[in-house]
């Protein structure tokens, strides 16, 4: 007897327990996982193990259907997926038909969209211990709906259901005498586009001075088109028969359609190319702007330049005419001047090699010093004039040197003047040739100065309007001609004999 009654002692703990497990599991209670506790005014055809789903995505279970005390429907939602396991305080949750056959599911919206950086709302409530669904998330009524389904719409249409309706119409009447207030909150939880709408009315009543605003601008922005109103319908008139022409071509316009993404595809390239040409082309279009007003002056003289290259192609024209004729009989002298080009061929390759390898050798410079050089050798030029240095002689035998002048009545630097060597042996001798004499006879200038006395001017003027002092000097000054030496009085060499044979 003590064996059974604890056997029936144990059996009925494990029932108790698993009664217990059931009960908390039936109430809605956390068994670990993520479960919204859904309240809606109505939840029919919802059954245990319907599908949760967000944006067409299953991402739960229906955990468990329990009437509430205030006659509402609490469905137990279990939220398997966890990247949706964080229900918001704006979520809100609709019961759909699943499928013609009356099965339904629960779509929800964890929470609203909001533009991005916007801060979330706060999660949703977690009903405390001690009431039913403790520990599960408490989503409100407020935020759940449950449309009425089509096929109930549609049995109010016959007998006896549309009779019927009628008595609960009356009867709902009659119940909700003086509770409008309540009423209105069912009809807009019953509904989802009549509470959207009011949302939608609260936003325009946010707004209202700006729709007023935009009144007013559309009033000024249509002001114009009411003006215009009759070309605004020709517009739309066109418009039709453009679109009549359009459609009677709705082929050919497929087809361009069709072609119109390949087009894309190359245009992209070419764009880019057409971008790097009009980036390297900068530059040039810079220098262009710059040298515009100079090519803008250009074409403004344009047509003065082309009168004027009018006038010139006309007298080109006439002196054609008349050169013409001259040239035509000059072509039997090219024809002879062609032969003797020919026969002067050979003639001329070999001149040309003779000047090409004297210019290479410097064979013309050396000649022209040549000819240079013995030109001063034997030309002398004072300030008298040019005068023979040397002289060739045709004959084989030596010439005398004489010192002294014979047979010649000039004498050498004789100006006339009355400056004169009053000397027996050398009578009309200037004191410039006495000097001179002397010094090539062995005398010293010194000597030469103290035997010959006297200024040694020379008349620069043969007219005698004027004259100058000083001693003689090349024409063109001292550096001109030939390089003029300057004795010093104390000079032992003969300075002057110097300057006789450099021409000075």
């Amino acid at each position: 007897m003590r064996g059974m009654v604890a056997g029936i002692a144990g059996a009925a703990g494990v029932v108790a327990l698993a009664v217990v497990v059931l009960l908390s599991l039936s109430a809605g209670g956390n068994n670990g996982g993520y479960t919204v506790r859904a309240i809606f005014d109505d939840a029919g055809n919802v059954i245990v193990g319907e599908d949760v789903k967000i944006d067409g995505v299953k991402v739960g279970t229906v955990g468990t259907v329990t009437p509430t005390p205030q006659a509402k429907a609490a469905v137990v939602l279990k939220i398997e997926n966890p990247g949706f396991q964080d229900f918001r305080s704006d979520a809100t949750c609709t019961v759909r038909p699943q499928a013609l056959i009356g099965e339904k599911f629960v779509d929800c919206v964890p929470t609203q969209p909001r533009v991005e950086g916007t801060p979330l709302p706060p999660a949703l409530k977690k009903i405390p211990s001690g009431q039913e669904g403790a520990g599960q998330w408490l989503l409100p009524v407020t935020q759940t709906s449950s449309p009425v389904d089509v096929d109930l719409l549609g049995d109010i249409s016959r007998l006896p259901e549309r009779e019927r309706l009628t008595l609960i119409l009356n009867e709902f009447g009659a119940g909700l005498a003086g509770r409008g207030s309540d009423l209105s909150v069912v009809i807009r939880r019953a509904d989802p586009a009549l509470r959207e709408f009011n949302k939608v009315l609260a936003i325009l009543a946010k707004q209202n001075h700006v729709l007023a605003k935009l009144a007013v601008d559309s009033d000024r922005a249509l002001a114009p088109f009411a003006a215009v109103r009759n070309r605004v319908a020709h517009f739309i008139v066109a418009a039709n028969q453009v679109s009549q022409a359009s459609a009677a071509h709705r082929g050919a316009l497929a087809r361009n359609l069709k072609d119109f993404p390949p087009f894309l595809e190359q245009l992209g390239p070419a764009m880019e190319r057409v971008q790097k040409f009009a980036e390297q082309t900068i530059p040039v279009a810079t220098d262009l702007r710059a040298a515009a007003p100079s090519v803008d002056r250009a074409f403004t003289s344009l047509p003065g330049f082309s009168k004027s290259s009018t006038t010139f192609f006309e007298d080109l024209g006439k002196t054609s005419k008349k050169s013409g004729p001259a040239l035509l009989a000059t072509k039997p002298l090219l024809g002879k001047l062609q032969a003797l080009g020919e026969a002067a061929q050979p003639a001329a390759g070999n001149l040309a090699q003779l000047l090409g390898s004297l210019s290479k050798t410097g064979g013309l410079e050396r000649l022209l010093d040549f000819i240079f050089l013995g030109a001063n050798a034997a030309n002398g030029y004072d300030s008298l004039g040019h005068f023979l240095r040397t002289e060739g002689s045709p004959s084989a035998g030596c010439l005398n040197y004489a010192l002294k002048p014979g047979g010649c009545s000039r004498k050498l630097f004789s100006t006339g003047s009355p400056a004169k060597i009053a000397s027996a042996s050398e009578p009309g001798t200037s004191v410039t040739m006495a000097r001179t004499l002397a010094v090539l006879n062995g005398a010293t200038p010194a000597q030469a100065i103290a035997k010959y006395p006297g200024p040694t001017t020379i008349a620069a003027n043969p007219t005698g309007t004027g004259g100058s002092t000083g001693t003689a000097q090349p024409v063109g000054g001292s550096t001109a001609g030939t390089t003029y030496y300057t004795p010093s009085e104390s000079s032992e060499a003969g300075g002057l004999l110097l300057n006789y044979l450099l021409g000075n």
